[in-house]
């Protein structure tokens, strides 16, 4: 498997499957569907994830080899690129368009480069493949750590994308099951119910009435964290917006992992 935005060194520990996660997470490719095969092999043999997630994930991975892929595009770009919802920029989350959130990124790039990690310039360094990416080679407890942060944000993506009923449900609910924390869907499912769609045309118009837009960074972060983030739009068309939920705080106390699903 082909690394995505990161230069990685190669890692002396560190759990595959979080990188079969980063790639079904990912925008479809032929390249993805050419990988299929490796992905399904890593789940079976790391067995990190419980038996009946694993044969989710597996299955899902021969719709992804069978299917047509401009019509895969299609989807996940209706899915992911369209309103704020299933956003999967993680500070989008938390911060929006305030200027914490150019901070908090900077903050994250600056903790990729302290584990010998490049950030390639096509992508931001919230964006969860990428975050998934960095954490598929760190120790147990760095990646409970971290998704134990992270647990409120992969839950609300759960309950909205099994209200969707996408298969990409499946990453956030196999990331939980990694923390022992798939009751947390429940509680979030609770919390979306009612919600309003904001991908419709209605919703996606009143966002930008009301949003400004920025023609000038403020500090050179801003203008590195912009000029990414318009590739990012260029390339993918991307439309994403804000919602508070919480700070990632890399202070947090560890999650323990759950062990071998066999």
């Amino acid at each position: 498997m082909a690394d995505a935005a990161l230069k990685m060194p190669q890692p002396e520990f560190g759990m595959l499957s979080l990188r079969v996660l980063a790639r079904l997470l990912d925008y479809p490719t032929e390249a993805l569907q050419g990988a299929v095969g490796e992905l399904v092999e890593v789940l079976d043999q790391e067995r990190r994830l419980p038996a009946a997630l694993r044969g989710d994930l597996m299955s899902w991975c021969q719709r992804i080899a069978d299917g047509d892929l401009l019509e895969l595009q299609s989807e996940y770009v209706a899915l992911f690129d369209k309103g704020r919802a299933h956003s999967l920029l993680l500070f989008e989350h938390v911060h929006g368009e305030s200027r914490d959130r150019g901070q908090a990124m900077v903050d994250l790039i600056d903790e990729y480069k302290a584990a010998g990690f490049e950030l390639d310039a096509r992508e931001l360094p919230d964006y969860l493949p990428l975050f998934l990416e960095y954490l598929s080679t760190r120790s147990d407890d760095e990646i409970g750590r971290w998704l134990g942060e992270i647990r409120h944000i992969l839950a609300l993506l759960t309950a909205r994308l099994e209200d969707r009923g996408v298969d990409y449900a499946l990453v956030p609910r196999a990331l939980l099951a990694l923390v022992g924390a798939e009751d947390d869907v429940e509680a979030s499912r609770e919390a979306v119910k009612g919600e309003a769609r904001d991908d419709t045309p209605e919703a996606l118009d009143a966002v930008w009435e009301e949003e400004a837009v920025r023609f000038s960074a403020k500090s050179d972060e801003d203008c590195a964290l912009q000029s990414a983030e318009g590739r990012r739009l260029a390339e993918r068309k991307k439309v994403t917006h804000s919602e508070a939920v919480r700070v990632l705080d890399p202070a947090a106390a560890p999650v323990r992992l759950e062990g071998d699903r066999s």
